[in-house]
C-alpha cells in the first residue's frame, strides 16, 4: 500500500477541495439560482450539477495542461454532437452545458502563480454575464397584461413560488413574475399585472 494512502492532509488533496467549494458554490447559483429561476426546468438540475462535479474532479486529477485542455476541447465537441442528437435540450440549455463545463474546468485548474482571487473573479464575472442576458432576454421574450384575482387567501399567503403555480394553472401560461397592482378589500378582489414567457419565439 502506498505510504501516502491515508495521507489526507496532502497540500494538493486539500487544494482540491478548497476549490471544488468554490466550484460547487458557484455552480449552485448558476445552475440553481440563474437556470432554475429563468428556466422552472427542473428535470435538468441532477444533470448539470453531476456535470459540474464530475468533470470538476476529473479535470483535477489530471496533472498536464495539455491533457486538460484536451479534455475540454473533446468535451466541447461532444455535447456540440449532442446538441444535434437530442431534442430535449433548448439552444440556452446547451449554453448553460457548456458554462458548467467551463466553470468546473476554470476552478480545477491550478496554476502556478495565478492568484485564487482571480479565478473567482473569473466566476463572478461569468455568473453577472449570465444574469443581464437573462434579464435582457427576458424583457424582450415576455408579455405583460392585468388580471383580476379574487383568490384573496392566496394573496395572503404571500407564498411567491405557490401565487405563481396558481396564476399559471389559472391562466395556462407560464407565469414568470407577478405584480399587485390594487387590491380591493369591499369587493375581495385585486388586480394583478402578470407577465407570462412567449412562447411563439425559440430560445
Amino acid at each position: 500500500m502506498p505510504d501516502n494512502f491515508f495521507n489526507l492532509s496532502n497540500p494538493d488533496f486539500l487544494g482540491i477541495l478548497f476549490r471544488f467549494l468554490i466550484n460547487l458554490v458557484f455552480l449552485i447559483i448558476l445552475i440553481r439560482v440563474i437556470y432554475f429561476r429563468y428556466t422552472k426546468k427542473e428535470k435538468f438540475l441532477f444533470t448539470f450539477f453531476m456535470l459540474g462535479i464530475t468533470v470538476f474532479f476529473i479535470s483535477s486529477m489530471l496533472k498536464s495542461v495539455f491533457i486538460e485542455f484536451g479534455m475540454a476541447v473533446g468535451l466541447f465537441a461532444i455535447f456540440t454532437i449532442l446538441r444535434f442528437r437530442t431534442r430535449n435540450f433548448s439552444l440556452k440549455d446547451m449554453s448553460y452545458i457548456f458554462t458548467t463545463i467551463g466553470i468546473s474546468l476554470i476552478n480545477s485548474l491550478k496554476l502556478v502563480g495565478f492568484p485564487m482571487l482571480g479565478v473567482i473573479i473569473f466566476n463572478i464575472i461569468i455568473i453577472v454575464s449570465a444574469i443581464i442576458l437573462e434579464e435582457f432576454a427576458l424583457k424582450n421574450n415576455t408579455t405583460t397584461y392585468t388580471i383580476i384575482l379574487e383568490d384573496m387567501e392566496l394573496i395572503k399567503t404571500g407564498k411567491k413560488q405557490k401565487i405563481l403555480k396558481e396564476l399559471s394553472d389559472l391562466t395556462g401560461k407560464d407565469i414568470l413574475r407577478y405584480k399587485i397592482r390594487r387590491i380591493d378589500y369591499k369587493k375581495k378582489v385585486a388586480a394583478l399585472d402578470i407577465s407570462y414567457k412567449d412562447h411563439s419565439i425559440k430560445q
